[in-house]
């Protein structure tokens, strides 16, 4: 009976482990290509009308182009969240798969359910 339950419960907590580990900006690079969360200050946040894909860049950690993390919200994605550089100073909480662009690591923010204050 008891190894029942312990089979029944690593089933039902199996689906919750997609972002299971909580970083720091500095930590996020010890785990690219890997699900996770990374919480910080928003140091720097810049939205990029003209450039293409019309990004906007909440940088945690330190500003650019120091910056430790990066999310990145895509201007296709960007009405979804309003006004995102106003998140400058305040802490967030950003999960999805950790990538890299030009050596630094990042999650790509799609979805509202990504990013938390």
């Amino acid at each position: 009976m008891v190894r029942h339950l312990i089979w029944l419960a690593f089933f039902l907590l199996l689906p919750f482990d997609a972002y299971a580990a909580v970083l720091s900006p500095s930590e996020a690079a010890t785990d690219v290509g890997q699900n996770g969360t990374v919480c910080g200050i928003v140091a720097s946040a810049h939205y990029a009308p003209r450039s293409r894909g019309q990004p906007t860049f909440l940088d945690l950690g330190h500003a650019y182009p120091n910056e430790d993390f990066t999310a990145v919200i895509w201007g296709d994605d960007r009405p979804k969240f309003g006004r995102p550089e106003d998140l400058q100073g305040q802490r967030i909480c950003v999960s999805g798969p950790i990538t890299t662009y030009r050596g630094k690591p990042q999650i790509i923010v799609h979805d509202t359910s990504q990013l938390r204050r």
